[in-house]
């Protein structure tokens, strides 16, 4: 069962590591940096942040492959 329990974490620490590395955790990063700031106001939905972000990339441009 122990070998069993640590594949499961490598795989977790895996998976963390992946979606730090596609962007796929943005989101939950915004969420985290929205609360810290005590902002006033509601954060953006999923739907919000993502086309956000896409609207941003695509005005200005940086180091993306296409």
């Amino acid at each position: 069962m122990g070998v069993l329990r640590a594949a499961g974490r490598g795989l977790a620490v895996v998976a963390t590591y992946l979606k730090g590395v596609l962007g796929e955790d943005s989101y939950e990063k915004y969420l985290a940096h929205h609360q810290s700031t005590g902002c006033a106001t509601a954060p953006m939905t999923v739907k919000e942040f993502w086309r956000d972000k896409t609207d941003r990339q695509d005005a200005n441009p940086e180091g993306r492959c296409c």
